[in-house]
């Protein structure tokens, strides 16, 4: 069942990207026209970490002219660094790996704008490839037919008030569909790249983004399966649990497989295909329900699920139950790099719904 936008009034998020401008177009297609908002959160105002923002909005800027929509700034850095960056480095000094993009859609694009702009629209539009399904009354966040594009576990930390306004024009297409629109309709944005990494980072490199709040301290990189030492590092909050790349150690593959936090260790293995490091269970605190809790009290022999720990195409399947405030999934088959910090993303057996997600715990 799909929900009426009849009558509403739509503001649509602009990245100055290829996706949020065919969602614009689409938009348009179908007889609405919305007010466009650019969110300002990257550092312009330090030159040595400046990033692709000021060419997004030439960008946001020539999509709404072509379409005759007015677009607005929205200046929300110090929201953004107060809030999403505080997150992260809280997370990286704890030796766990955090997820910002989540805490983003979160808590600055359905978050912040709406405190500052958005309260005075219906609905709230942005270019993500995921749906929303209408099942007994109730608005729930549904996959995207694209399986390698769907991001849904990105936002999966909505609350219910923040996916009841969200809708996502293109979520129903697939990434080539995009594309395809897009260079027919001559937009200006149709051979732009897609950002990669954190939202706001554009050009610089994550562990420079990393060094400049938490400096460096040299420690030992240790072969986990022989105790012996391998060589020295600059410390662990540059390494997450399942990194390959950028180790420099011959003999490998090598992978970052634990990290000692009170002795600034980090442990690897070129095992890892030998299973000494993966595991088919794991745990998630504060889970999140975006619109409610769907299995209530689950039964002593749980309940058949689908999930993610990482931003992938594939589904990983188990069985789910709950003890006290704990939810333990044992899953179908091992799983390597459970990287505790990410988030553990929740989906029906048919991966099609998706309930919501918990932090990954020990």
């Amino acid at each position: 069942m799909k929900e009426s936008m009849d009558n509403k009034k739509i503001a649509l998020l602009l990245s100055g990207g290829v996706d949020s401008s065919v969602a614009l177009y689409r938009l348009k297609e179908q007889g609405y026209t919305p007010d466009c908002f650019y969110i300002k959160i990257g550092p312009e105002e330090d030159t040595e970490w400046n990033c692709t923002s000021e060419e997004d909005l030439e960008m946001a800027t020539a999509v709404c002219r072509r379409f005759g929509c007015k677009l607005e700034v929205v200046d929300l850095h110090h929201e953004y660094w107060d809030k999403v960056v505080a997150y992260t480095m809280d997370k990286v000094k704890a030796g766990l790996t955090p997820n910002p993009d989540v805490m983003c859609n979160k808590l600055i694009k359905f978050g912040c704008f709406e405190e500052k702009a958005g309260h005075t629209y219906d609905l709230i539009a942005t270019g993500h490839y995921a749906t929303t399904a209408v099942v007994d009354g109730k608005k729930w966040l549904a996959t995207s037919p694209d399986p390698v594009k769907d991001q849904t576990d990105f936002l999966a930390q909505l609350d219910t008030f923040q996916l009841k306004k969200a809708i996502f024009p293109i979520g129903d297409l697939y990434k080539h569909e995009v594309r395809e629109i897009a260079e027919r309709e001559h937009l200006v944005t149709a051979k732009r790249k897609d950002s990669q990494g954190i939202c706001f980072l554009g050009k610089i490199n994550y562990n420079d983004y990393v060094r400049r709040f938490l400096g460096e301290r040299e420690g030992y990189v240790v072969n986990a399966d022989t105790n012996k030492k391998m060589g020295k590092h600059k410390g662990y909050w540059f390494y997450t649990i399942g990194q390959r790349h950028g180790l420099g150690f011959g003999g490998g593959p090598w992978y970052v497989v634990k990290k000692d936090i009170k002795y600034n260790i980090v442990y690897i293995s070129n095992k890892i295909d030998l299973m000494n490091y993966e595991s088919d269970e794991l745990c998630l605190r504060n889970v999140h329900f975006i619109t409610e809790d769907p299995w209530g009290d689950i039964p002593a022999e749980g309940i058949r699920i689908c999930f993610k720990i990482r931003h992938s195409p594939e589904y990983l399947t188990g069985i789910i139950t709950k003890k006290e405030d704990v939810y333990h999934i044992k899953a179908d088959a091992p799983i390597q790099g459970i990287a505790p910090g990410q988030f553990g993303v929740l989906y029906d057996a048919d991966h099609r719904l998706c309930y919501g997600s918990g932090e990954i715990t020990l």
